[in-house]
């Protein structure tokens, strides 16, 4: 099962993991302005292809191959966030060919959660290209999730950007109110392991996480915003070597904004 380019190459695009953090990103112009710079670094795209940990389905769930209303799907922020819209085009062709390689059904009333939509926002202010959305399989296993990204590592030909969109560290009961906190030692031991692991490219080490990631339960009580990271590393498994940390840090005190940027 695999992704194969339909045309000649124009050169490889980089893997993406972002750290979305919280819907209010959207509202956040500094904040967003790391995302804005980071997309600014990479070759500009033909079309987004994200897996968000804001939709789990199993098996694979292709999106809406056309432009669709976009998702609030948050309950309690401010009134602003539920005017705002990402009015970027849908990508069928892409949506077709994936459900066909990926053995998935269309969704053609899904619309883009908050994963997708708020970094977008800030990397593709002008929302010209194209998006689709393939749903989180995260009743898979780890090993089952690298595969699967693995299989659309041939859109990087096509440059097709390839991000997974969840949360390095993500533990919503130990957030604090303000910024200035200084992250907790498991936030700070979990990502490092993380960075170590994805640093030294051992697969094996991080489709195993369950049985060696440090403090696993404090960073990520559940699992769907760690998962789309195995996405990810997929995608890029077979590329070339570079792997960068575009953005950094922690907000809120325990919540991690590690971006990744496989090169």
């Amino acid at each position: 099962m695999s992704v194969e380019p339909l045309r000649d190459p124009p050169g490889t695009m980089p893997v993406g993991f972002v750290s979305h953090g919280a819907p209010t990103l959207a509202l956040d112009m500094d904040k967003g302005a790391d995302l804005a710079r980071w997309a600014a670094d990479l070759p500009t795209p033909t079309a987004v292809l994200v897996v968000s940990a804001h939709w789990e389905a199993t098996p694979i769930v292709v999106g809406a191959p056309q432009r669709t209303r976009i998702a609030h799907d948050f309950h309690g922020f401010p009134a602003a966030l539920y005017r705002l819209d990402y009015p970027a085009p849908g990508a069928p062709e892409l949506a077709a060919r994936l459900a066909r390689e990926l053995d998935a059904r269309i969704d053609p009333t899904r619309g883009w959660d908050h994963g997708v939509w708020v970094p977008l926002r800030h990397m593709y202010a002008s929302a010209e290209i194209p998006v689709v959305q393939v749903s989180l399989p995260s009743q898979s296993t780890p090993a089952r999730l690298f595969e699967i990204g693995r299989s659309i590592a041939g859109l990087r030909d096509e440059h097709v950007l390839i991000l997974a969109s969840g949360g390095m560290v993500h533990n919503l009961r130990a957030l604090t109110a303000e910024d200035r906190h200084a992250p907790p030692s498991w936030a700070i031991e979990f990502e490092s392991w993380v960075r170590e692991v994805l640093l030294a490219r051992d697969w094996d080490r991080l489709i195993g996480f369950r049985d060696g990631a440090p403090s696993l339960r404090q960073a990520h009580p559940t699992l769907e915003h760690f998962l789309p990271l195995l996405f990810a590393a997929g995608a890029a498994a077979d590329g070339p070597r570079r792997i960068r940390f575009p953005i950094e840090g922690f907000e809120f005190g325990s919540l991690s904004r590690l971006t990744v940027q496989f090169d």
